[in-house]
């Protein structure tokens, strides 16, 4: 919004100063900050909110250090995040840009089944929340959505080979082209085209290539939700990797929108996506600024609308900017946590169906649950899962010239 109106102004009235709302640094930083400012002074509001409204989270007794004392700390705390994602993306990002309006589009969306889940718990008290086929029917829907609109919307293109010295708007424009094109990290050549996958049925496939792609959009939009719900289970975890996690998508968005730095770094060039950038700060500032409520002893839990909401934001941010074959690695904490929970429930149903008493391979899923059997104190066990955090995202920002 600010950056229409500072537009007008300086084209009309030669303000000077207005013209520093064209950079996206600087509204990226402007951003940051308002959304820090909003989370941390609005979040104490919203907290104390929730508190007089009873909005406590009911802890299950799984036998766990410290977890009867968390019994009734106020949930439902993801909105703080939204709103102070939401404001700042409105007050300094560009509202027209296709990518900007999917991923407020994600907030809200995956914020709304978020909230309906927690909605269930606290009022209804059913503590099994929203039933999980409707969750799925969620994020399917968006999936959708979001995989249709990459594919179809024209304002989606790539430049898969970069011209050198071709930096004029004419000369960007002649090698705009759309693609379901992807980067496979670690490789030399590494552009995959998903229109490959369906290479067999001969000339003209490539027009059926949203028969894969979008599948394969669901299936990461819904994968990563569900591995951040997974990994929010103790103080400060799933806000911190995630905030970790969404730095190094950010950077990926800014080198891969400039067609300075993308011509440098020999990658795929993909027009108006550096535009995300705007939102990724103003989202940082939203999580660090909940993580001020949130580190231990969390004063508040973001609940299925945060965990849900991150997720969402996570995978549409990386299957924006054409990284999506790096989620394992980037997002390698959701990653194991759900592997856990699907290793630990395969084997209990493998040797109970076998040897008629099941047996687990942790002591508890999700992992982190394991580490606290093991008597790891939380804030120990999510520092922990910080720094491993910390050293694949700079792990995955190398992979930019580890070919």
């Amino acid at each position: 919004m600010l950056y229409y109106v500072f537009q007008y102004l300086e084209n009309f009235f030669k303000i000077p100063g207005a013209g520093v709302f064209q950079y996206i640094t600087f509204r990226s930083g402007m951003a940051m900050i308002f959304s820090l400012l909003i989370s941390i002074i609005y979040g104490k509001r919203i907290i104390s909110r929730l508190r007089k409204m009873q909005i406590g989270e009911t802890v299950r007794e799984l036998g766990l250090e410290g977890q009867k004392e968390k019994s009734g700390t106020p949930t439902m705390g993801g909105v703080i995040i939204i709103i102070a994602t939401l404001i700042p993306v409105l007050l300094f990002a560009k509202l027209d840009n296709i990518y900007v309006l999917l991923l407020i589009l994600t907030t809200i969306w995956m914020g709304v089944i978020g909230f309906l889940d927690d909605y269930i718990k606290v009022f209804k008290k059913d503590k099994e929340g929203l039933k999980g086929r409707f969750k799925v029917v969620g994020q399917v829907g968006l999936g959708l959505i979001v995989g249709s609109v990459l594919y179809f919307s024209p304002a989606v293109t790539v430049r898969e080979v970069p011209a050198k010295h071709m930096l004029s708007e004419v000369a960007v424009s002649q090698y705009d082209v759309k693609s379901t094109a992807t980067t496979i990290p670690f490789f030399k050549n590494n552009e995959f085209d998903y229109s490959m996958l369906i290479s067999w049925m001969g000339e003209g496939a490539q027009d059926y290539a949203w028969l894969i792609f979008i599948p394969i959009v669901i299936f990461i939009v819904t994968a990563v939700s569900n591995g951040a719900n997974l990994t929010d289970g103790i103080d400060g975890l799933a806000a911190g990797t995630s905030a970790i996690s969404t730095f190094v998508l950010g950077i990926f968005a800014f080198i891969s929108g400039n067609v300075i730095f993308a011509n440098y770094l020999d990658i795929m060039y993909i027009p108006n996506s550096g535009e995300m950038t705007v939102f990724v700060s103003a989202f940082i500032g939203a999580l660090i600024g909940f993580l001020w409520y949130n580190t231990f002893p969390a004063q508040v839990f973001m609940g299925d609308t945060g965990s849900l909401t991150i997720g969402g934001i996570i995978a549409v941010l990386a299957i924006a900017v054409r990284k999506e074959l790096l989620i394992p690695v980037l997002c390698a904490v959701f990653f194991a946590e759900t592997l856990s929970v699907v290793l630990q429930v395969s084997y209990f149903k493998y040797t109970k169906n076998k040897f008629g008493e099941g047996k687990r391979i942790f002591l508890m899923a999700p992992l982190h649950h394991h580490f606290q059997k093991k008597g790891y104190h939380e804030s120990k066990i999510v520092t922990r899962f910080w720094i491993i955090a910390i050293l694949l995202g700079v792990f995955c920002v190398i992979s930019l010239k580890l070919r």
